[in-house]
């Protein structure tokens, strides 16, 4: 995706996500933003906490609802606390998290004959996935390719995590979109 916002924007998005999160908590004071317009910008964004590399917490919109810097503060808040997949984070842990953000492109939907033909045009390390099938859905950020390199695995595991066969992506035809993410991380301590 080409860039539409400035490292120093992104360095305020992570900071807005991590002081929402201890605001939450009690520990932080509330950001004041910087007049930017930048941050008034309409983007989807995800919000991925880690510790110790491993997920701690994720959840994002496909959509621009609201401006990033709102994007933001909501998933941060809704990723430490609100994640089915964990317990609320606790100030002890909060010390410990490593936060990512990711602003994405509109989704585009992607033509493809088969399963082959769907590896072959996606993009691994690039494209970020959407993936539905009736009422059945799931997405993938382009990161996610780091830990499932091999396009076959990568879509086996995101039918998994959509409640679907393994093998949905090759014999039902879902629906894919695709997006690209502008990708801020915390600086490792």
């Amino acid at each position: 995706m080409e860039a539409v916002l400035t490292e120093e924007q992104g360095k305020i998005l992570l900071r807005l996500a991590r002081e929402t999160i201890g605001e939450r908590l009690g520990i932080e004071e509330k950001l004041a933003l910087p007049e930017d317009p930048g941050l008034e910008l309409e983007y989807g964004t995800f919000v991925t906490l880690k510790i110790n590399g491993a997920l701690r917490g994720c959840i994002g919109n496909l959509l621009p609802d609201g401006s990033v810097a709102e994007g933001v503060k909501r998933n941060a808040e809704n990723a430490a606390f609100d994640d089915s997949r964990f317990s609320p984070l606790t100030a002890e842990e909060l010390a410990k998290v490593h936060i990512d953000i990711s602003v994405l492109s509109q989704p585009q939907s992607l033509d493809y004959s088969d399963g082959e033909d769907l590896i072959a045009k996606l993009q691994p390390g690039r494209d970020g996935v959407i993936l539905r099938l009736g009422a059945a859905g799931a997405t993938f950020l382009p990161q996610v390719w780091e830990q499932l390199p091999d396009p076959h695995l990568f879509l086996t595991h995101l039918c998994h995590k959509a409640g679907l066969s393994p093998t949905a992506w090759q014999d039902s035809h879902p629906d894919i979109e695709i997006y690209q993410v502008q990708y801020f991380e915390e600086e490792q301590a």
